[in-house]
């Protein structure tokens, strides 16, 4: 079957009537079983929100808030409407930023995006994204089992582990970032162990550029991209089509003017914004942070949802680093750690179409040992090793920017 479900192929007027539809009930339930949502939404008539005008009156919620929140009310803020004893999971992202997940179904609807890039019932799946504390490798599996497949919890690092496995288990599916698909490739190749079983890939987390699409073509492997967030699950997912990227069934996207919460015109670039009708996380016009612009027209592969043109960067200076989110308060508590920095800058560079970040900070009196402990602090709070670099005191520029991606991609 090409299609998830029938859902796919709806008129999009019927798709955006049920959506709107749904709407108010969903936002009653949440004002009178979440009290965070019952504090932002105290003025709001729920039967007056019936379409994207009227959604569009109401406040937007940044993804950057959320620490905030969740530290004056653990651990969802008040904007979940589930107990613990309703849930499975409490994840916990870099930020920290906390997050709900529950068994049964696929909680996060990645079944979809999967689906879509060719994932079907009996497939033997190679999961490589994070286990520990972040939601990603759950994510994933959900969505694999919805698709009827069998998961291997491969998790991140142990290359040459994670080779062995494939080459003697057979997977012909895997999920993970691109650049740790292409490590393990090539990892293989120097171990001269034989991977070839891998004939479709889904990747997420960072971004997939032409060149090593190309590359993954050239060995025989169809891979597709999905675009979602801890918070919201999936957004929106690529087809064989490779045009674009198509917006989930079950959430309301709207694109805004960086900053503000109005919708900008069709073609635009802008933040966006997601409305979840998940009852237990139920984020209505939720700002992620990330840019994007809706594309005209409906995709080749017979899907009728609204496209968009992919990640197109982020509407703050926070990042996202092998899949991870860097934020600049993270920076902020590496510099708080060590008096000796006056200033610091984390640079986010590509090279090889691996993700690097290097952590540039202005001392006093540089020395090695120093240089080790802010690197020991960096790994820490941001979950990922980077480089550091001692600078000269005054070296850097002073305009206010903490954090600096450079990455490009051809």
């Amino acid at each position: 079957m090409e299609y998830y479900d029938n859902l796919e192929r709806r008129n999009p007027q019927e798709r955006e009537t049920a959506l709107f539809s749904a709407l108010p009930n969903h936002i009653r339930f949440v004002k009178n079983n979440a009290p965070g949502w019952a504090n932002l939404l105290s003025e709001i008539d729920p039967v007056a929100i019936i379409s994207r005008e009227t959604l569009a009156t109401l406040p937007i919620i940044r993804k950057s808030e959320l620490t905030a929140r969740q530290t004056k009310n653990p651990p969802f803020g008040g904007l979940s409407s589930a107990e613990y004893g309703e849930l499975s999971w409490v994840f916990c992202s870099p930020g920290p930023i906390f997050e709900p997940g529950k068994k049964g179904g696929d909680f996060w609807r990645m079944g979809r995006a999967l689906h879509a890039a060719g994932f079907r019932k009996g497939d033997l799946v190679h999961n490589t994204f994070a286990y520990h504390l972040t939601p990603a490798g759950h994510m994933m599996e959900a969505g694999a089992h919805a698709c009827g497949c069998t998961v291997i919890p491969a998790g991140i690092g142990n290359t040459e582990q994670q080779v062995e496995v494939i080459s003697k288990v057979r997977p012909t599916k895997y999920v993970g970032t691109p650049s740790f698909l292409r490590i393990l490739l090539e990892k293989a190749r120097s171990m001269d162990l034989d991977v070839s079983s891998i004939t479709h890939g889904a990747v997420g987390g960072e971004a997939l550029p032409p060149s090593l699409r190309k590359y993954f073509q050239q060995r025989d492997i169809q891979v597709l991209q999905s675009y979602g967030t801890a918070d919201i699950g999936l957004i929106a997912y690529e087809s064989s089509a490779i045009d674009g990227m198509i917006v989930d069934e079950d959430i309301i996207l709207e694109i805004v003017r960086p900053g503000t919460g109005t919708p900008v015109p069709e073609g635009e670039v802008g933040e966006i914004v997601v409305t979840s009708l998940n009852p237990e996380y139920p984020l209505i016009r939720f700002a992620t942070g990330d840019l994007s612009t809706l594309l005209p027209g409906l995709s080749p592969c017979g899907r009728t949802n609204s496209r968009i043109k992919g990640w197109m960067g982020r509407a703050d200076q926070t990042t996202k680093v092998k899949g991870m989110f860097i934020h600049p308060k993270q920076i902020a508590q590496v510099v708080e750690r060590h008096v000796e920095i006056s200033r610091a800058r984390l640079v986010v560079d590509n090279q090889d179409h691996v993700d690097l970040m290097t952590l540039h900070c202005e001392v006093p009196q540089p020395s090695e040992d120093l240089k080790s402990e802010i690197a020991k602090s960096l790994q820490a709070i941001c979950k990922i090793k980077g480089e550091v670099i001692l600078e000269q005191l005054e070296s850097l520029q002073n305009d206010g920017k903490v954090i600096d991606d450079v990455r490009t991609y051809a």
